[in-house]
């Protein structure tokens, strides 16, 4: 039997995840406290969640991805929060990681996480072995208040990279990627209130489809690479020109 991880409180934010959710929780059964905090959600995660033992379903609003995780991590018992979305899926390595980790306050932890398209690993396009900060201690740290693409913040403290990595099943279908463009472009829009015209939003997404595709190697990933990218410069585009109509109040 797995030692149980009982001085780290994992915590998800989710609303109609029932396609990746128990992916998920399978993947940290040696937690002794998963923190699942639903917003909106009117699918089977609740239910498909509640047949696992460690996790403690909590419900609230969407406040942005920000203050939606600081909230769901009030709920936490523990001081250290490991976030984890509810489309990944930690691996062996960094698990025996956590088990071994002496836990230090002056410090937050970085995991390698990649991405995929389907089961089809992103090996470019800026997605492979990405860094992130996901475990901190609450009372030290927490989120930005950024309403998407939020992060922990660093502060004066260290940052230390755990063995292993976290997989990232974002994308099920070409639907997902449209559906994350239109809310992420959004929200970005409803955040900011910069200018915005027709032709920035045009030469943003232009940049970015070459930044992803030419210079991060995207077409080495071949139809996924160009898929992502394309979606990727979409978003760029939406967000620009969403941002535009609220400002020119169109």
């Amino acid at each position: 039997m797995n030692k149980i991880i009982d001085n780290i409180s994992i915590v998800i934010i989710a609303a109609n995840a029932d396609k990746v959710i128990k992916k998920c929780l399978d993947s940290l059964v040696s937690f002794k406290e998963v923190i699942l905090y639903l917003n909106n959600s009117s699918d089977n995660t609740e239910d498909i969640a509640s047949n696992f033992s460690n996790t403690n379903i909590f419900h609230g609003p969407f406040l942005g991805f920000a203050k939606t995780k600081t909230k769901a991590v009030s709920c936490a018992s523990n001081n250290w929060i490991l976030v984890i979305d509810s489309d990944e899926v930690i691996d062996n390595e960094l698990l025996d990681s956590l088990i071994n980790l002496n836990l230090s306050e002056d410090c937050v932890y970085q995991v390698r996480r990649n991405t995929f398209y389907k089961n089809r690993k992103i090996r470019f396009c800026g997605m492979s072995n990405e860094k992130i900060i996901r475990l901190f201690n609450k009372n030290i740290t927490g989120f930005n208040e950024v309403l998407v693409h939020e992060s922990v913040m660093l502060k004066k403290l260290n940052c230390r990279l755990l063995n292993g990595t976290i997989n990232h099943y974002s994308y099920s279908s070409i639907s997902d990627l449209i559906q994350k463009t239109d809310s992420y472009s959004s929200l970005y829009a409803s955040q900011n209130t910069k200018r915005s015209s027709l032709f920035l939003a045009i030469i943003k997404s232009i940049i970015y489809f070459l930044k992803i595709y030419l210079f991060q190697l995207g077409f080495l990933d071949g139809y996924v690479g160009f898929l992502i990218s394309y979606s990727g410069a979409n978003g760029v585009f939406y967000k620009y020109l969403k941002l535009y109509e609220k400002n020119s109040q169109l």
